[in-house]
């Protein structure tokens, strides 16, 4: 199964580069502009110049970035080989909690071998940009984010024992993220923990643009005959799937620039599928749909401007057998896939082209974002969803389906900086 292996990892010199909490930044993807600009002013080496690099040629910009910081050992690459055990802790849903995994190289697998399993549909033009910030660099910056089923959880108890003194890493970021980072660096220790996986499948939780980027880098180099085989590896965090920490928040959907939209007409058609209930406060909004979502009912705040909203909640399951016959059941069991097909494809005609290129649809995991696109007129209406359960992503990855695109968001995301690996 999986092929789990210690690797070097290139980190950075705080002596020469300053505090790791001024040199890591969140994933690239959810960076804005004026954001990659502050990482910057706190720190010329911050991460985000590799991760998100500008200029008239920002993939040459960040392939001589790098070239110069390892000559002036501002990087500098780790003597032995290693595992790095990395946990997070963070408040969600008003609770403290953490989780914990492994950092490692993982050997790359095609899809259809079933050894590491994707969940979510993904976008070209980020993996396009992914490509060639690899090929300029040659190095993976941030972390695939992956889970294994381990029911006796025989690795997270090692893992345990192994950083159970002080990390040698430990920041707060400005979300109030606590990351800790421990080194293992003893053979039998590494042994004992990569072999776990060798009848393991890994399911990608977060990072598919990444995982296929690498796929198409390693093909690249076989055709270019170039490399030493370290591009056949990609940099993971594998955690447990049953970690007690894990939090997915939902996704939500933004509608806009749609003709001739009419909400009353929009409900009055949502009726043979659903069961369609006025509230008076968006305020109750996420607390009705939490409700809905503990009994195991599928439901949706569908938002339309002013002070109330619509509880949608669907009627029966059975009824998708007949609408989506050639679909996945894990799939079309789905929150997200039941709102795509019965509302968005079927009543607005957002079809999965229109999806993808974002025509009238736009994403966003905050509730109040969506809130006040409708209420400032930068969109039509939003539907605010429940998260997708765990379980449900890997039925979905098991049984070689996907889901629709922003499906899921894992948090807190894995932070940028603390280690990369560098492929040969």
């Amino acid at each position: 199964m999986a092929e789990v292996k210690p690797f070097r990892a290139l980190r950075f010199d705080i002596k020469k580069a300053g505090k790791i909490d001024e040199l890591v930044c969140p994933p690239y993807d959810i960076i804005s502009e004026e954001e990659r600009k502050a990482f910057i002013g706190k720190n010329d080496h911050n991460i985000i110049r590799l991760e998100l690099p500008r200029g008239d040629d920002p993939y040459e910009e960040a392939k001589k970035t790098l070239e110069r910081w390892m000559n002036d050992g501002i990087l500098k690459q780790d003597k032995r080989e290693g595992i790095y055990i990395y946990e997070e802790e963070f408040t969600a849903y008003g609770v403290r909690n953490k989780f914990k995994g492994c950092i490692t190289r993982v050997k790359l697998e095609d899809f259809s071998k079933g050894i590491i399993l994707p969940h979510e549909e993904t976008l070209s033009k980020a993996k396009q940009d992914r490509f060639e910030l690899m090929k300029a660099t040659n190095c993976n910056f941030s972390q695939i984010y992956s889970l294994y089923m381990d029911e006796k959880h025989t690795v997270r108890n090692k893992l345990d024992e192994l950083s159970a003194g002080k990390p040698e890493i430990e920041l707060t970021d400005n979300d109030r993220v606590t990351h800790r980072l421990w080194v293992v660096t003893d053979e039998a220790d590494i042994k004992a923990v990569c072999g776990e996986f060798d009848d393991k499948k890994l399911y990608i939780a977060d990072g598919h643009h990444r995982y296929e980027t690498a796929l198409n880098y390693r093909s690249y180099c076989r055709e270019k005959n170039i490399g030493d085989g370290g591009e056949d590896y990609v940099m993971m965090m594998l955690v447990d799937m049953q970690d007690k920490g894990l939090v997915v928040f939902p996704t939500h959907r933004i509608v806009r620039d749609l003709d001739n939209f009419d909400p009353i007409k929009s409900e009055d058609l949502c009726r043979e599928y659903f069961e369609v209930e006025k509230k008076p406060s968006y305020a109750s909004m996420e607390k009705d749909l939490r409700e809905l979502y503990d009994i195991g009912k599928k439901a949706y705040g569908f938002y339309c401007g002013g002070n109330g909203y619509t509880l949608l909640t669907f009627k029966d399951s059975d009824v998708l057998k007949t609408l989506l016959p050639d679909m996945l059941e894990p799939v079309r069991e789905l929150d997200v896939t039941i709102l795509h097909s019965l509302i968005l494809e079927n009543l607005f005609g957002i079809d999965a082209e229109n999806m993808a290129n974002q025509k009238n649809l736009t994403y966003t995991k905050d509730l109040n974002d969506a809130i006040q696109s409708v209420r400032d007129g930068r969109a039509q209406c939003a539907f605010i969803l429940n998260p997708t359960r765990v379980t449900e992503i890997r039925n979905v990855a098991a049984a070689g389906g996907k889901m629709p695109q922003k499906s899921t968001y894992f948090y807190p995301k894995l932070i940028t900086g603390l280690v990369m690996n560098k492929l040969f």
